[in-house]
C-alpha cells in the first residue's frame, strides 16, 4: 500500500505540474538556472568518469581478450559498444542520480519545511509548475547532452589508456571504431537517456516537495529520492532492453 500510496501521489504531482506558466519569463529563467545546475554543474564528474571508465574498460577487454588469434581491432569495438550502450547511458546516469537527485530533493524539501512553497501557494502561483516542471525539462535537454559527451570521452580514453601502455597503436584503435558500426545502438542508448533524465528529475522531485519534518527528513528524503532513482533507472534499463534488443 505505501508503495500504491507514493506512485499514486507522484503521478498526481505530474499532473499537477502540466499547467500554463502564469509568467514565461520568470519560468525561462528558472529553466535556464536548472539548466546551469544540471548540466555546467556536472560536466566535471562526467568528464572524470568517462574518461577512467573508458581507459578501464580497454585495459580489461585487452586482459581477456589476450590470444594472437583475435585481432587488435576487437579491443576498440567491444570499447565503442558497451561504453555507447551501457556505461554512458546507465553509469553515468546512476551518478548524476546522485549528485543532481540528491540536490534537487534536498532544495524542494528545504522549501517545504521552511514553507516557501505555501508562500508560492497562497501568492497564487502553482509552486508545481514553477518548482517542478523546469527542473525535468532541464534535465530532459542537458543530461542527454552529458551522456553524448561521456561517449565520447569514454571512446577516446579507451585510446589513450590503449596507446599510452602499448596494448595496440591509435591507428589500429581507430580502425577498430570503424568496424561492424550499429547506428542503431546510438538510438538506443538515447532512448534510456531520455528515460533516466526523467527519472533522476521527477523522482526526487517528488521525495523533495512531499517531505514532512525538519532537516533530518531531508536528509532521509535526499537518501530515499537517490535509492529510488537509481533502482528505478536499473529497472527501467532492463525493461528497454528487452522491448529495443
Amino acid at each position: 500500500m505505501t508503495f500504491l500510496n507514493h506512485l499514486g501521489r507522484y503521478l498526481l504531482m505530474l499532473k499537477g505540474m502540466m499547467a500554463k506558466p502564469e509568467n514565461g519569463r520568470v519560468y525561462w529563467r528558472e529553466f535556464m538556472h536548472q539548466c546551469n545546475d544540471i548540466g555546467i554543474g556536472s560536466i566535471g564528474i562526467v568528464t572524470i568518469i568517462s574518461l577512467f571508465m573508458g581507459a578501464v574498460s580497454a585495459l580489461q577487454t585487452s586482459y581477456q581478450l589476450s590470444s594472437p588469434i583475435l585481432s587488435k581491432t576487437i579491443i576498440a569495438q567491444i570499447v565503442r559498444d558497451t561504453v555507447i550502450l551501457e556505461f554512458s547511458p546507465t553509469l553515468v546516469c546512476i551518478v548524476l542520480a546522485g549528485v543532481v537527485g540528491s540536490k534537487i530533493a534536498s532544495e524542494l524539501g528545504n522549501m517545504r519545511v521552511s514553507e516557501q512553497i505555501d508562500a508560492l501557494e497562497i501568492m497564487g502561483i502553482n509552486s508545481k509548475t514553477y518548482l517542478v516542471l523546469p527542473k525535468i525539462v532541464a534535465a530532459l535537454v542537458t543530461i542527454p547532452m552529458l551522456v553524448i559527451i561521456s561517449m565520447v570521452l569514454g571512446i577516446y580514453g579507451g585510446r589513450l589508456a590503449g596507446t599510452m601502455s602499448g596494448i595496440l597503436s591509435a591507428e589500429t584503435y581507430d580502425r577498430g571504431l570503424m568496424l561492424r558500426f550499429v547506428p542503431y545502438n546510438i538510438f538506443f542508448a538515447m532512448v534510456k537517456t531520455y528515460a533516466f533524465a526523467f527519472v533522476i528529475s521527477s523522482i526526487p522531485a517528488y521525495f523533495g516537495y512531499y517531505v514532512k519534518g525538519g532537516a533530518l527528513e531531508i536528509g532521509r528524503s535526499s537518501t530515499t529520492a537517490v535509492v529510488a532513482s537509481c533502482v528505478t533507472i536499473l529497472f527501467l534499463d532492463y525493461i528497454l532492453a528487452a522491448i529495443f534488443l
